[in-house]
């Protein structure tokens, strides 16, 4: 079968990890293509990670094609045909071509075969279903380059048939939209995922949450997200939904700072007043995300910008990263420079800690005892109110003063 059409040869191509993957599947009769990402992601002019590759031949074979040539060789899913080839430390997932036999739910029994197109019919999205060999020979049986072109996100066959089989396939149809497409949207597609929103309760946190992370990283996934909101999606899983006006906000000065962060977006969907904690759960955030999660829909501190002692007092009380989570919640319109001041100082400055502690307190003469700490967050007050100025025996003096004049009593 001659390829429909050609992909220029891309350096990942022709690379010498991958060269030495293709000749060894390739002296033992074996047939590779590059399929999936890699394909999409150089026919759009994109920067291409991982590199899959699929095969006419059963996972036995291609295991003994590669230990022939001495290559690192791990059967990372052997029981749906993948194997990992490890050349120079670099992973190729090499897959056996596969065709559905029966199909329930997102699992499938599937058989071996050594049909392209069969295979190339499995796959979610016309974009994700084409193929190519090491000299750019490019197979497309289902349009994936003109949709591509287009900015069209289109399923494989029939959309309800594709969702049926995996849910999630409704998240990643707006997650590759967000990504590669432009409006309008596919309206057969979307039709299928309006009809059957209420299935995704059916799916795992972890799913749910992964899925939309990557959807949110895009560069401008407001206009997606105003779609899956149309049509009822977040009602069941995210009903603290509030619409994408403080989301237009964070993409646009994380844009500005060059710092895109999924989490910082999926809380400016969020109502000022949801409960961070049981959102935390429903989608099983680390304790990490639950805690910036609740910090950035608290409705204090108030973000101070306007002098560099205001901004290292709260850099210094909520720590780096809490700050730069307020700060792209901020309207950097108001006051671009002094926005961009504390963006800079939040990366660059190091909140000290405090010079004198517990123990100070002891050797000063204080008894052991809840009012040391009291003290020493007095102290501490003072300090900061000072913008960090005072040193360690500036810090004692002042300890000794306050002891001395019963500050702590």
């Amino acid at each position: 079968m001659q390829p429909h059409a050609t992909l220029p040869v891309q350096p990942w191509m022709t690379a010498p990890d991958a060269r030495a993957t293709l000749d060894a599947l390739a002296a033992a009769g074996i047939a590779a293509r590059f399929v999936g990402g890699c394909v999409r992601d150089a026919l759009a002019g994109r920067a291409v990670g991982d590199i899959d590759i699929a095969v006419d031949r059963e996972p036995e074979a291609v295991m003994k094609a590669l230990r022939a040539a001495a290559i690192k060789v791990v059967p990372t899913g052997i029981k749906h045909g993948t194997v990992t080839a490890v050349v120079a430390g670099k992973p190729f997932e090499i897959t056996t071509l596969r065709r559905d036999v029966e199909t329930f739910g997102r699992h499938a029994r599937v058989a071996f075969t050594d049909d392209w197109r069969a295979d190339a019919a499995r796959r979610d999205f016309t974009i994700n279903a084409m193929s190519c060999d090491r000299d750019g020979g490019l197979w497309d049986f289902f349009g994936g380059r003109d949709d591509l072109a287009a900015g069209r996100v289109r399923f494989v066959g029939d959309a309800a048939t594709r969702i049926d089989e995996d849910v999630l396939r409704i998240l990643r149809f707006f997650r590759f939209h967000a990504w590669f497409g432009r409006p309008p949207f596919d309206a057969a597609g979307l039709a299928a995922c309006a009809a059957a929103a209420a299935r995704l309760r059916d799916l795992s946190a972890e799913r749910v949450r992964k899925e939309t992370l990557r959807l949110l990283e895009a560069p401008d996934p407001a206009p997606t997200v105003a779609a899956m909101a149309g049509i009822g999606l977040f009602a069941h899983w995210i009903p603290e939904y509030a619409g994408t006006a403080l989301l237009d906000l964070v993409v646009a000065n994380e844009t500005r700072a060059v710092d895109v962060d999924g989490l910082r977006r999926l809380a400016a969907l969020l109502a000022p007043a949801s409960d961070a904690t049981a959102f935390g759960k429903r989608l099983r955030l680390s304790t990490q995300e639950a805690l910036r999660l609740e910090v950035m829909l608290a409705p204090t501190p108030a973000l101070d910008v306007r002098d560099d002692p205001a901004i290292r007092r709260q850099i210094h009380e909520l720590a780096r990263v809490l700050y730069l989570d307020r700060l792209m919640r901020f309207d950097a319109a108001a006051d671009p420079a002094r926005w961009a001041r504390a963006r800079d100082l939040a990366s660059t400055w190091d909140a000290p800690e405090l010079p004198v502690g517990g123990a100070d307190a002891l050797a000063a003469g204080m008894k052991a005892g809840p009012k040391v700490g009291a003290l020493i967050s007095a102290l501490e007050a003072w300090w900061v109110a000072g913008d960090f100025a005072a040193g360690r025996e500036a810090c004692l003096a002042e300890l000794r003063r306050r002891i001395a004049a019963g500050d702590h009593a």
